[in-house]
């Protein structure tokens, strides 16, 4: 009987030190993916804003960022919402206008649509004029000059009129 117990004692001792190097091994995997850049497919990376900057499309922009992005991306844009300390990575400054600037519009569709570990895929929570509205906003983050870039902004006189 005392061998079955010994058995029974490695074991469960090398079960627990597989699963050890499991959840470790997890661990690292998930932060070393977290931090690296967004991978964003060539066809979407030449895509062009179909909607123009009108009012009413920042106006829908903005109610839809109220309630599914100011939580995290925080009122105007700078990743200070009041749930942004609790994701990692951070969710991301959009009012940095170096960064922005390098970034196409069809590439934050992109990353608006499809989402990335904390943040949610959208592609079939919004429409695609949706998507592209959020896109319209989230370009004026980082363009004090054209517009202010939150929730109250842009405003009519600093828009160019409605066609």
């Amino acid at each position: 009987m005392s061998a079955n117990l010994s058995l029974s004692f490695r074991l469960r001792k090398l079960l627990f030190a597989a699963l050890l190097l499991l959840t470790f091994g997890l661990v690292i995997y998930w932060l070393t993916q977290e931090n690296k850049p967004w991978i964003v497919p060539a066809e979407y990376k030449s895509l062009k804003n179909p909607l123009p900057p009108s009012e009413s499309n920042f106006t829908a922009a903005r109610q839809i960022y109220a309630h599914e992005c100011a939580q995290c991306h925080g009122d105007s844009g700078k990743g200070d919402g009041p749930e942004a300390r609790t994701h990692y990575p951070l969710p991301a400054d959009l009012t940095n206008a170096k960064r922005m600037a390098g970034i196409a519009d069809g590439e934050i569709f992109y990353q608006i649509s499809e989402g990335r570990r904390p943040m949610p895929s959208f592609k079939n929570r919004l429409t695609e004029d949706q998507r592209w509205q959020l896109v319209l906003l989230v370009r004026s983050f980082s363009q004090p000059s054209e517009c202010s870039g939150n929730l109250t902004g842009p405003t009519a006189s600093s828009e160019p009129a409605e066609k």
